[in-house]
């Protein structure tokens, strides 16, 4: 697998505090890959980063409700991201649902790992497998299964 990897950090409003805790608590791990964030999420990371004394490549795009979420799932569908953080707020409607529908779509779609809460993304990014040259992940299938 890749050693230099795109990852893709997205939040929610009421999401962003546990993305800047997140992105903090593995910054020096961050700082190693190119984050490509949507516009205020890339904003309070960079800022973050910067309190810490971090250098660290981040790439905001729009903010999510202008298009921000639909600018990296055209990434995700050119293979540009290798890991997506979503942290999503599941407790308030979002005016934007479709391009948060269509991103996790095109993830899923083009086997793409997306974390959408700490844990998982903890897990996601600490995996052995980002190192292992021998590791490729195995294509997706979709075929009708015949019993």
């Amino acid at each position: 697998m890749k050693k230099h990897l795109t990852i893709a950090l997205v939040a929610h409003d009421q999401r962003k505090a546990d993305m800047v805790a997140w992105a903090k608590f593995n910054a020096s791990l961050l700082s190693k890959h190119h984050l490509v964030c949507t516009g205020t999420t890339g904003g309070l990371i960079k800022k973050a980063f910067d309190e810490l004394g971090i250098k660290a490549d981040v790439q905001c795009m729009n903010s999510g409700p202008m298009g921000g979420d639909a600018e990296i799932a055209a990434m995700v569908v050119r293979n540009e991201v290798d890991l997506a953080v979503f942290l999503i707020d599941d407790l308030n409607p979002q005016p934007h649902e479709a391009d948060i529908q269509m991103l996790l779509r095109q993830c899923r779609l083009h086997n793409v790992p997306i974390a959408c809460n700490r844990i998982s993304a903890d897990l996601m990014i600490s995996s052995s497998l980002w190192d292992d040259d021998t590791y490729q992940p195995t294509e997706q299938t979709y075929v009708k299964f015949d019993r």
